[in-house]
Parts: structure tokens; sequence; C-alpha cells
């Protein structure tokens, strides 16, 4: 299954307490249940102004589906077409 790369842009991300982000996540594992197993979060990565989130969706839609039903923003959502890391290098 494809996995997503999805970049939200929330300006104060960074200084969202941890209660904000609790509710956040609550809400995207309701819609998540919702929508079925073929969709699945991996985690996210909070930055000053930005979410960066790592799903695995069939495809892109189904992950701009996802943003919709939560009211979350998909600014941007890209598929992973490979992983490399320092044993790449080897």
């Amino acid at each position: 299954m494809p996995k997503f790369v999805i970049e939200r842009e929330i300006p104060g991300a960074g200084q969202m307490t941890p209660e904000t982000l609790q509710a956040v996540s609550q809400k995207s594992c309701g819609v998540l249940k919702n929508m079925g197993p073929q969709i699945q979060w991996v985690q996210s990565y909070v930055t000053d102004n930005k979410i960066y989130c790592i799903y695995i969706a069939p495809d892109e839609a189904t992950v701009r589906e996802h943003a919709s039903q939560g009211g979350f923003p998909a600014n941007s959502v890209a598929q992973v077409r490979t992983v490399i890391d320092p044993t790449t290098a080897e």
C-alpha cells in the first residue's frame, strides 16, 4: 500500500498545547475509524507552523478525503516513492 507525506500549514502549530494536540489526534483517529482500515496514520512531526504527517492509503484521494472529513488542511500530499537512510550509502 502506498505511503504519503502530507504537509499541513497550521500557523502556530509548534505552540499547540498537549491538550490541543490530543484533541486533534482524537479527531483524526475518529475520522480514520469511520473511513475503515484502508487508511492508516503512521506518525506526524510538528514544527513551528506546519505539521508533516505520514499516512498509508490506497491513493491521494483517500488522504484528501480524510483531511476534508476532519477539517484539516492538506496543503501538499506527496506519495513516497522510496526510502533512503544512511545505510543506503553503504
